[in-house]
């Protein structure tokens, strides 16, 4: 499926399949993560999915995932297919030939640029995610702050105190409506400062790792990686990439998860002081164990899907 200029379609379509598949794997432990970056009264991940199965079962850790999975087909297509094409575009330019392999320069340069891409389209996409996987937690705070201010000084236990709440958001579309009304078109793109910090620097060490682990595990220079090593490959690049990225996915998430109501902080800068102050260094690695465990399943069935798929498409 290629159009005039070199310019495939099929990458495209390749990255919806591979981006549907990524996040039916990952969507557990991605609210694991967000709840212990933007949430409170989790010690640990272990913790936070026993409290997660507790008080919501296991429905619980699939909350916004609706969004997720229709929205992020169309992410992750955009991001490999235009990450593909700029390097065949890059070759072009450079070598005269969009089919000559790409060098470290290359492809660090088409990363950069996709990373830089995937920001008007994923800041979005990843706010209204974490505000759905966030209502639990708003809820849960909103509780403890009427116990705290009881009137009549008696000595209430924290965790006796249930008032029931209506989630804030019924659902992506209502989600997506509320901000737009209330913070307006730039209140979609909040924390998209700190996502540009993330994915910049993270799709780089996403895909030069990807490739270089590839070619280590191809039995020769010629040959097509083998299924195995392509799934061995795309887990490693992911765990890198995603623990690499914590400390700006940390300032993300709790920039995106600040309401307008109950705005907490003014900018990046302020989050990240303010986050320093109160938490310590330790708050910036929060998460980090779980994105090494989440982004090892979700990039390894991400790319393996795509490669496939690839294939496939290339072989009608």
């Amino acid at each position: 499926m290629q159009t005039s200029k070199g310019f495939r379609v099929d990458d495209f379509i390749a990255g919806w399949i591979g981006g549907a598949s990524s996040v039916v794997v990952g969507h557990p432990l991605d609210t694991v993560k967000t709840r212990l970056q933007a949430g409170r009264g989790y010690r640990n991940m272990l913790h936070c999915i026993l409290t997660i199965y507790r008080k919501e079962t296991v429905m619980g850790f699939f909350k916004g995932m609706s969004f997720p999975l229709a929205s992020i087909t169309v992410y992750n297509s955009a991001v490999f297919g235009f990450f593909s094409n700029t390097q065949r575009l890059i070759s072009q330019y450079r070598y005269g030939d969009g089919r000559h392999p790409c060098g470290m320069l290359d492809l660090t340069v088409a990363s950069m640029l996709t990373g830089l891409m995937s920001v008007g389209i994923g800041a979005p996409v990843d706010l209204v995610k974490i505000r759905l996987q966030m209502q639990t937690q708003t809820v849960l705070a909103e509780n403890l702050q009427l116990a705290g201010n009881a009137s009549n000084g008696t000595n209430i236990r924290l965790r006796s105190v249930d008032v029931p709440s209506p989630s804030l958001y019924r659902g992506p579309i209502h989600c997506v409506s509320s901000i737009l009304q209330t913070e307006g078109l730039q209140g979609l793109y909040r924390g998209a400062g700190a996502m540009i910090l993330r994915d910049v620097p993270g799709y780089t060490l996403y895909f030069i790792p990807y490739t270089i682990f590839c070619n280590l595990l191809k039995p020769d220079a010629t040959s097509s990686p083998h299924p195995c090593s392509i799934w061995l490959a795309g887990g490693l690049a992911g765990s890198i990439s995603w623990v690499t990225a914590t400390p700006a996915d940390v300032v993300k998430s709790r920039m995106q998860a600040d309401a307008q109501l109950q705005r907490k902080y003014r900018g990046i800068l302020h989050c990240i002081i303010h986050s320093y102050k109160t938490e310590g260094i330790r708050v910036f690695f929060c998460g980090a164990s779980v994105n090494a465990i989440r982004g090892f399943p979700m990039s390894a069935t991400m790319f393996l899907t795509y490669e496939l798929s690839l294939q496939f498409f290339r072989s009608l």
